[in-house]
């Protein structure tokens, strides 16, 4: 699993500097279910106070998926959770966010599933251990979190 992230971890952080929405005055939109809308709002929280630098808010909010359509705008990225890879409704909440013209990201477990197929950026945890998954899906988050912060904020110590 570490070699695979590996392998793709420059393109990866490649294409998440470019959908970094609140650089563009964009929001970052979180959702899944169950744990993984737990995950999401952590990662919300992390964005709209302080990570590691001390720093002006940022505009990340977590959702069910059903308010995507209210709430998302063009340039917006939707982040979705799901350790199956299947999540009918995060999979739709994030077609619905490519419709509208917004960037989709998912974390993701096992395959992938069909998620991985529809999104910008796929971060798949390659195991069918939920535990596993969810704890590498924070170690993820908080990476991002950093990234962002490193991109948004690089005066900031």
């Amino acid at each position: 699993m570490q070699q695979k992230i590996d392998q793709h971890i420059d393109q990866h952080i490649e294409v998440f500097q470019q959908v970094v929405a609140p650089r563009r005055g964009n929001k970052i939109l979180i959702l899944g279910n169950g744990g993984s809308a737990a995950d999401a709002q952590h990662f919300a929280a992390e964005l709209v106070g302080r990570f590691l630098k001390n720093r002006s808010a940022l505009p990340a909010i977590a959702l069910t998926t059903d308010q995507v359509e209210a709430l998302a705008k063009a340039g917006d990225v939707v982040v979705g959770i799901s350790t199956s890879g299947h999540s009918k409704n995060v999979q739709q909440a994030l077609a619905l966010a490519k419709t509208m013209n917004g960037q989709t990201v998912a974390l993701l477990g096992r395959d992938g599933g069909t998620i991985a197929e529809q999104v910008d950026l796929a971060l798949t945890v390659a195991t069918p251990d939920t535990p596993r998954i969810q704890e590498v899906h924070l170690t993820i988050i908080h990476i991002l979190c950093d990234l962002i912060e490193s991109v948004l904020f690089p005066e900031n110590s």
